[in-house]
C-alpha cells in the first residue's frame, strides 16, 4: 500500500522526490519529470507506459470492461491494470477518456514537458500541487499526500488562515484551499496541467449538468433502481465477502440490500452503538439485517475509545474534518479488516444526490428573502451550517481577524453553485453545491483515507457518476416532493426494505459529543487547547475557549460540536507541526 508523489524541475527532479520521502520510479518522459511512490496507506502503483507518455497513480476502475471495449481496435494486454487503462484512455481520447471512466482515481501523467494531474469525477481520492519560484526557475509538486508536499524542501510553506476560517465555517475545507500555504487541492472531475513556466491550464473533464426529462415518476425510479442495481453491482469484490457500513436509514440500508441481492458471497453488515444509556437507531439496522439476511455485527465505541484513537485518527487525514463519527467511522473500518475483507459498501451520497435534509430550509428563506442575488444565498447556505462562522468575532484573537479582513469571504467558495448557470433549479443547485463541497471535500475523502489506513477500498454507489447524471434529469419535485425528501431514490427501491426503513424521517446518527468533552475528552481538550502550542499560535481567544470548555454563554445547544471543531483543528496542526 502507497501513495504518490511526482515533480516537473529543471533542478534535480528525482532528488526532490526523494526530499518529498518518494522512492523515484523509472520513467523518462521527460529530463524535467519524476514520479515516486511514498509509504504510507494509499494504492498507489506505477510506472504506467504508454508511448512517450509514463504516469503514477491511485487508481480503481469500476467500469474497466467499458473502457476496454471503448479503446476498440487498440492492443489492450490482458493483465493490463487500471492505472495503465486509464492512461490508455487520455492518451487515446484526451479529456473524454476520463470522463469515460468511473472509479476512484488521482493520476500524474509525464507528458511532454508538462505534468498533467487527473483527479475522479467525484472527489474520491485527493490531490494536491504546489509551485515553487516563477518564470524559467518554476518548479512544481504534486502528491495525493499532503505531508509529502509539506516535506518537499523547495516550498516555503505555513499556516494559511483563509482556511483556518473556512474550517471553522464548514467542518471541512470546500474547495482549492488547504491548511497550508501554497498547497491548492485538485477539484474533482478536473484535469490540470502543470508547465514549466509556473502557468496552469485546466480543464472540466466532467461535471454534473442539469437535464430535466419529464418523463413520469414511474420511468425515473425504474431507471434509476437499474443504475443503482449496475452501480453496486461493480463495486463488489470478486468471490470474497463484502462489508457494507449500515445506519439503519434509507441509504444505507438499500445499499445492503442491494449488496445482498446482487452478491455471490457473505455480505456482513456492522452498525455503532455508543452505549447503552445512548440513543441509538439499531432497532433499524437490525431490522434491516435480518430482512437481508446479513452477517450483523453492532460495534460499540465508548467515550474512553474515542479519547485514546482522536490524535491518531485526525493525523490520517490530509485535511481535518469536524465530524465527531471520525474515530468510530475508523473503529468500523477496524472491525472489517480485522473479518478479513478487503471492500466495505457505504451509503453515502444519498443527501447531496438526491435531497436529503437542509434543502427545505434553504427553499424557504428563498421565498423571504427581501435581498436579491447570489451573496444572499450564499450567506444563508453558511448560517445553516451553524458552525462556527458567527462565533468568529469572539472565537479568533484579533490579530488574525485583521489579518483576515482583506481575505475574500468564504461565500465565494460557494457562489459559483448557487449562482444561476449550469443549474436553473434552486433545488438543483443547492445539490450542486452539496456534491462539490461536502461531498467531495468531507464524505469521499474522510471515508478513502480511513478505510486506506487499514487496507480497505470504502465504496460509494449512491456516488456513482451515473446515478448522479440521473439524478440531475429527475425534475425536482420528484427530490423533494412537497416534505417528502428523496422521494424518487425511495420510490425506486420500496419493495427491497421494510415500509418503516423507506418511509421514516432521517434523524441522522445522534453523537455524545457533549458528553464526551464532558468525560473522557475532559483532560485532553483542556491540555490542548489552552497549552502552550495553542498559545504561541494565537489562533484562539483563550477567555473565549475557558467560557466553552465551562459551557458558559450563549453558545448552547451546539457547544459541543463547536468546542469538537476547535479541538479538531488544534489535533490537526500539532500532528503536522504547522506553527503560527
Amino acid at each position: 500500500m502507497s501513495r504518490w508523489c511526482a515533480c516537473l524541475t529543471a533542478d534535480d527532479p528525482a532528488g526532490q522526490v526523494a526530499a518529498m520521502g518518494g522512492r523515484p520510479v523509472p520513467a523518462r518522459a521527460g529530463r524535467r519529470h519524476a514520479l515516486g511512490l511514498l509509504d504510507g496507506p494509499g494504492t498507489a502503483a506505477g510506472p504506467y507506459r504508454v508511448g512517450d507518455v509514463y504516469a503514477i497513480g491511485e487508481v480503481t476502475l469500476h467500469n474497466a470492461p467499458e473502457l476496454r471495449a471503448r479503446l476498440g481496435t487498440d492492443p489492450v494486454p490482458r493483465d493490463c491494470s487500471d492505472g495503465e487503462l486509464l492512461l490508455r484512455a487520455y492518451v487515446r481520447f484526451g479529456a473524454a477518456g476520463l470522463a469515460a471512466a468511473d472509479g476512484m482515481f488521482a493520476l500524474a501523467i509525464a507528458e511532454r514537458d508538462e505534468l498533467v494531474l487527473v483527479r475522479d469525477h467525484m472527489g474520491a481520492r485527493t490531490l494536491f500541487h504546489a509551485r515553487a519560484g516563477t518564470g524559467d526557475r518554476a518548479a512544481w509538486a504534486a502528491s495525493t499526500s499532503l505531508r509529502a508536499l509539506q516535506r518537499w524542501p523547495a516550498l516555503a510553506t505555513g499556516l494559511h488562515l483563509p482556511a483556518v476560517r473556512s474550517f471553522l465555517t464548514f467542518a471541512y475545507l470546500p474547495g482549492r484551499e488547504t491548511l497550508l500555504r501554497g498547497i491548492h487541492e485538485v477539484l474533482p472531475g478536473r484535469c490540470v496541467r502543470l508547465r514549466p513556466d509556473g502557468s496552469t491550464v485546466e480543464e472540466t473533464y466532467w461535471e454534473p449538468a442539469e437535464a430535466i426529462d419529464e418523463r413520469p415518476a414511474a420511468e425515473h425510479a425504474r431507471e434509476l433502481r437499474e443504475l443503482l442495481e449496475s452501480a453496486t453491482a461493480r463495486r463488489l469484490p470478486v468471490a470474497e465477502p463484502v462489508g457494507v457500513l449500515l445506519s439503519g436509514g434509507v441509504d444505507s440500508s438499500l445499499v445492503t440490500a442491494l449488496a445482498a441481492k446482487l452478491h455471490d458471497q457473505a455480505v456482513r453488515s456492522y452498525s455503532i452503538s455508543f452505549g447503552a444509556d445512548a440513543p441509538n437507531e439499531l432497532a433499524y439496522s437490525g431490522l434491516v439485517a435480518a430482512h437481508c439476511h446479513t452477517e450483523h455485527r453492532v460495534l460499540t465505541v465508548p467515550g474512553e475509545a474515542v479519547a485514546a484513537q482522536l490524535p491518531q485518527t485526525v493525523a490520517l487525514l490530509d485535511s481535518p474534518v469536524g465530524d465527531p463519527l471520525t474515530v468510530p467511522n475508523l473503529m468500523l473500518a477496524e472491525a472489517v479488516a480485522a473479518d478479513g475483507m478487503s471492500v466495505v459498501l457505504n451509503g453515502e451520497g444519498g443527501d447531496p444526490v438526491f435531497g436529503g435534509p437542509k434543502n427545505l430550509p434553504m427553499l424557504i428563506h428563498e421565498l423571504h428573502r427581501d435581498e436579491p442575488g447570489v451573496d444572499s444565498r450564499a450567506r444563508a447556505y453558511v448560517d445553516s451550517y451553524r458552525k462556527c462562522h458567527s462565533d468568529l468575532p469572539v472565537l479568533l484573537t484579533p490579530g488574525v481577524l485583521a489579518e483576515l479582513d482583506q481575505a475574500p469571504p468564504v461565500t465565494e467558495l460557494l457562489a459559483p453553485y448557487l449562482a444561476q448557470g449550469r443549474m436553473t433549479s434552486l433545488l438543483n443547485q443547492l445539490l450542486h453545491t452539496n456534491l462539490r463541497t461536502k461531498g467531495a471535500h468531507h464524505i469521499l475523502t474522510k471515508v478513502e483515507r480511513i478505510t486506506a489506513s487499514q487496507g480497505l477500498e470504502g465504496r460509494a454507489p449512491l456516488f456513482d457518476r451515473a446515478v448522479v447524471d440521473h439524478a440531475f434529469r429527475v425534475p425536482p419535485r420528484l427530490k423533494l416532493a412537497g416534505t417528502s425528501e428523496k422521494w424518487i431514490l425511495k420510490e425506486a427501491v420500496r419493495d427491497l426494505l421494510p415500509p418503516t426503513i423507506v418511509d421514516r424521517p432521517k434523524s441522522g446518527m445522534r453523537v455524545p459529543v457533549q458528553q464526551w468533552l464532558d468525560g473522557p475528552l475532559r483532560e485532553l481538550g483542556h491540555d490542548l487547547l489552552l497549552g502552550s502550542s495553542a498559545r504561541a499560535r494565537g489562533l484562539f481567544r483563550e477567555d473565549t475557549i475557558r467560557s466553552w470548555l465551562r459551557r458558559e454563554g450563549t453558545l448552547l445547544p451546539r457547544q459541543g460540536g463547536k468546542l469538537w471543531l476547535v479541538l479538531t483543528l488544534e489535533l490537526w496542526l500539532r500532528s503536522f507541526e504547522v506553527g503560527a
